[in-house]
């Protein structure tokens, strides 16, 4: 989970008006669907509850100034049969998933549960705590850590293990410790290689768009309940407050590394280009316990995901299950992960191993298959199947990741976009697209009249394929937006992905309600650690052409790095470079962290001149120019209309 996801999951909720039930058609799905599902296998609410040690008396999470962010008494409502405008399968991963607390793994590991979007792992050492994925945000760690200590006793954190590279299993650990600690050694913080880089800046480039769609994806406008957010598929909900992050100091490059930590051994396996670019397994000989972070869970994973990230490997995900299975599958008592709940006893490990890398591997196997065969994403996204002995694994049903995407992603690694037809070569735009096709249709009315009856008909696919079109060619046709908004819900209350449900809900918000603007959470921590490739990357891809056509030259001088960047300008285009002596007209002598403070608009220039933390050397003229030259992305540009 990268900063700009997070930012939208620790939005505040609002109330919203009640939208209707769901139609008769989408419950005779829900019940159809319902018929298929394996009711019988209730091992997962044994796990779930099982090794349970209490919560927050209060059941809420405070910030230092006692401010209430997250109310986990709330969780209370999912619970008893599934309503009718949730499809049982999420409602049933949402009352799993309600659950929230201090939780024994084993006689010397423990998980907090429920307290965010992801779990965090306690493990004893012998003099202190050994944390796993400090949570998101400061104040859930803090308490989280606050209730271990109450429960078992206090000790000081002697280590911090960040199993990957997504923001809710590192943003909270300034709630469990201090920069200063780990200065001091007092505190190691451990991480897969290639971590830090990938921390910062997997959304530097998509940042904006990315955040955009994650406010659809994780419902963070949503009202919390039944017609509304239930569950992120992954966990319950992320908690507001404050992330940051401390670099690793020690890095994990290979599998088979062995780290001791405070009288601990572990043993590392490295899953780059899984669930996450740098993400890690490890297995813990003393408890015979293997942790499998983000790469196994109790529901299928994106390979593509909704909000948008680069193409995840099927193939890849899949060998390295199987190679942990075959490393620990016959050692391993227990198994937990960086989300849901853990797995106990050697043969029902075993077979979640082979049935969850099974199901990555058939996804990856079937659309290639049927890529051959010539269908595109999305046919093939229609006919893929999972056989029966994976579809009826609870850890296999699509409450985050969802089957149709998951093979999308599997043809775009190979083929990429375009399906290969001729007509698709050069489609016309949305905007051109839509107007002409309702005209085509007889008109708005018309299009909107069909719109409804087949919305009445139950059939909303088709509705909301006429409705949308309708929206986006003449959105100020009286009862279009509305009627839309109404098919989405639908489709919603259908939805067995988290995702693809507050995608809809959240859609059909935004019809009737407006863009609301979304809420950034603080990310000082984070930001502080961006390279200066990074900024500069950032800075590239908000260059406005036609102001750059004239050539020019600056240079980024960083003593505190020892790094100097060269930046060319001309024909609409910025490029940099490191490392190289070129003269430039105007040079920047500035540090890493005050440069970062700079181009955000933290500080400003005079001011650092003022304290000695910036030299301007040259062409004032043209660094003044160089500045003019950038626009900043659009936070909340429209999705379901023009």
């Amino acid at each position: 989970m990268t900063p700009h996801l997070i930012a939208l999951l620790l939005a505040t909720a609002a109330a919203a008006p009640p939208p209707p039930t769901a139609s008769p058609a989408a419950q005779a799905d829900n019940a159809a669907l319902a018929a298929t599902l394996n009711w019988a296998d209730t091992q997962d609410f044994d796990f779930a509850a099982r090794g349970f040690m209490g919560s927050i008396p209060d059941g809420k999470i405070r910030n230092d100034k006692g401010e209430v962010l997250r109310d986990l008494d709330n969780e209370a409502q999912f619970t008893g049969p599934a309503p009718a405008t949730v499809n049982p399968s999420l409602w049933r991963n949402a009352t799993l998933l309600a659950r929230h607390g201090l939780f024994q793994v084993a006689d010397g590991i423990w998980q907090v549960r429920g307290f965010d979007l992801s779990n965090m792992t306690i493990i004893r050492g012998n003099t202190g705590w050994i944390l796993v994925d400090p949570l998101t945000g400061a104040e859930a760690a803090k308490a989280a850590l606050a209730l271990v200590n109450a429960k078992l006793g206090p000790r000081p954190v002697v280590a911090v293990i960040y199993t990957h590279s997504h923001v809710d299993h590192f943003g909270g650990v300034l709630g469990v410790t201090s920069p200063a600690d780990v200065a001091g050694g007092k505190v190691q913080i451990i991480a897969p290689d290639g971590f830090l880089e990938h921390a910062v800046s997997e959304n530097v480039i998509a940042g904006p768009a990315m955040l955009r769609r994650a406010s659809y994806m994780f419902g963070s406008m949503l009202p919390r309940g039944a017609t509304g957010h239930v569950s992120s598929g992954l966990g319950p909900m992320g908690t507001p407050g404050t992330y940051g992050l401390i670099p690793p100091t020690d890095t994990i490059k290979a599998t088979g590394d062995t780290r001791t930590i405070d009288g601990v051994e572990l043993v590392f396996q490295v899953t780059p280009n899984t669930e996450a670019p740098a993400e890690m397994n490890f297995y813990l000989p003393a408890w015979k316990a293997l942790c499998l972070a983000e790469n196994a869970n109790g529901a299928m994973h994106n390979l593509l995901t909704p909000r948008g990230a680069l193409v995840r490997d099927a193939k890849g995900w899949a060998d390295y299950l199987v190679e942990a299975r075959r490393r620990w599958g016959a050692q391993a008592d227990v198994l937990f992960t960086s989300h849901f709940w853990p797995r106990w006893g050697k043969d029902h490990i075993n077979d979640y191993l082979l049935r969850h890398a099974q199901a990555y591997a058939f996804v990856h196997n079937e659309s290639v298959l049927l890529m051959n065969q010539g269908l595109n994403a999305v046919e093939i996204g229609e006919a893929i199947k999972l056989p029966a002995p994976l579809a009826t694994a609870w850890f296999n049903r699509p409450n985050y990741g969802s089957l149709k995407f998951n093979a999308r992603a599997v043809y775009q690694r190979y083929l990429g976009a375009f399906d290969g037809d001729p007509a698709n070569l050069d489609p016309l735009p949305r905007a051109v697209l839509a107007p002409k096709l309702v005209a085509q249709m007889g008109g708005p009315k018309k299009v909107l009249a069909a719109g409804k009856a087949a919305a009445a008909k139950g059939d909303d696919r088709w509705a909301a394929t006429l409705l949308s079109t309708l929206v986006r060619a003449a959105p100020d046709t009286p009862g279009a937006k509305a009627a839309l908004a109404g098919v989405y819900r639908q489709l919603a209350w259908r939805a067995e992905s988290a995702p693809w449900r507050d995608f809809y809900l959240t859609g059909a918000q935004e019809l009737e309600q407006g863009i609301r603007p979304s809420t950034q959470a603080a990310a000082a921590g984070i930001a502080a650690n961006l390279s200066v490739t990074n900024l500069l990357d950032s800075m590239s891809v908000r260059l406005v052409p036609e102001r750059a056509i004239a050539p020019m030259t600056i240079a980024f001088e960083i003593p505190d790095a020892k790094e100097r960047h060269l930046v060319t300008i001309g024909n609409g285009v910025m490029l940099h470079e490191k490392g190289v002596s070129d003269a430039a007209q105007a040079t920047l002598v500035v540090p890493r962290r005050a440069l970062i403070g700079l181009i955000g608009g933290a500080v400003k220039a005079p001011d650092l001149i003022a304290a000695g933390q910036l030299d301007i050397k040259g062409d004032l003229a043209v660094l003044q120019r160089f500045m003019t030259l950038f626009q900043p992305p659009k936070a909340d540009f429209p999705l379901v209309a023009p």
